[in-house]
């Protein structure tokens, strides 16, 4: 690919598991009805910050990793994330169920250090050993903080949580911002190097049938966007997962998945990737 003077490379990284999702499978799909959707006649490669993929904004596409479900798996994505981040490109990394932001947030600490992560997600997964899997997609979170991969996290549409979950957010000193009262506005500005995890149950099921865990009361795509596009730090990589095309109706999740790719794209043109 020849790069043009002042694009912002982004690079797609596959990671088609689910063998650590607590109740279905199907995610492990996903990347390629992602991947579909961003290609699609039916929309077009432009950001609503006005840069435009092929443009301002150099889309790679490394594939999907060949990921055997297993622990090996951890450090292969790991390494694709690390090496696509120090090479200069901004990862994003498509899902795969949450286990994936783990493997994929140790990879871009690898490259830029302890980052600040904005969290789109209905549920903390930050449990401690959530089934007896200290790898569950509901257990994410509580592996980066422990290894001091992350130095601030927020999480904005929270509506799930437990004792368990409360008490781990006051171990870590997680910023939770629940949905009951919901203000964009309420959401801070979190610093550079700046990770984002977006967990498409995070919207309401009205917006994005098409997830494992189906938790009414959610944000809506607008809001999800204003959240994103107040944010002015730096970022370093991303990941949108939890897409179940098994459960999604005319791919209107996957559309919206390839939406907040393109937007993620902008965000990293915008503030200087």
């Amino acid at each position: 690919m020849t790069l043009r003077a002042g694009q912002t490379r982004i690079a797609l990284v596959g990671a088609p598991t689910d063998v650590n999702s607590s109740f279905l499978r199907g995610p492990a799909e996903a990347p390629a009805h992602i991947r579909a959707a961003l290609r699609s006649d039916a929309g077009n490669a432009s950001t609503e910050f006005g840069f435009e993929i092929g443009a301002e904004i150099a889309l790679e596409d490394h594939g999907d990793l060949a990921l055997v479900e297993g622990d090996a798996d951890h450090a292969m994505i790991a390494e694709a994330v690390r090496a696509a981040a120090a090479s200069g490109a901004v990862p994003i990394t498509l899902g795969g169920d949450h286990a994936v932001s783990w493997p994929a947030v140790e990879g871009i600490a690898a490259a830029h250090g302890p980052v600040e992560i904005l969290h789109f997600d209905a549920h903390p997964d930050i449990y401690e050993d959530f089934d007896a899997n200290p790898r569950s997609h509901a257990s994410p979170f509580a592996r980066i903080l422990e290894r001091g991969l992350a130095k601030r996290l927020v999480q904005v549409g929270i509506r799930t949580l437990n004792k368990h979950c409360r008490e781990q957010a006051e171990r870590y000193g997680v910023e939770i911002v629940a949905m009951a009262g919901f203000e964009p506005g309420a959401v801070p500005q979190l610093g550079a190097p700046l990770y984002v995890s977006i967990d498409l149950d995070g919207l309401d099921p009205a917006y994005a049938p098409g997830v494992s865990h189906h938790e009414p009361g959610g944000l809506s795509v607008r809001q999800a966007l204003d959240v994103l596009h107040a944010q002015h730090a730096r970022l370093v990589g991303a990941d949108v997962v939890e897409l179940n095309p098994r459960r999604d109706i005319n791919g209107m999740t996957a559309t919206v998945a390839a939406k907040l790719v393109k937007e993620l794209a902008g965000l990293a043109h915008r503030n200087g990737a």
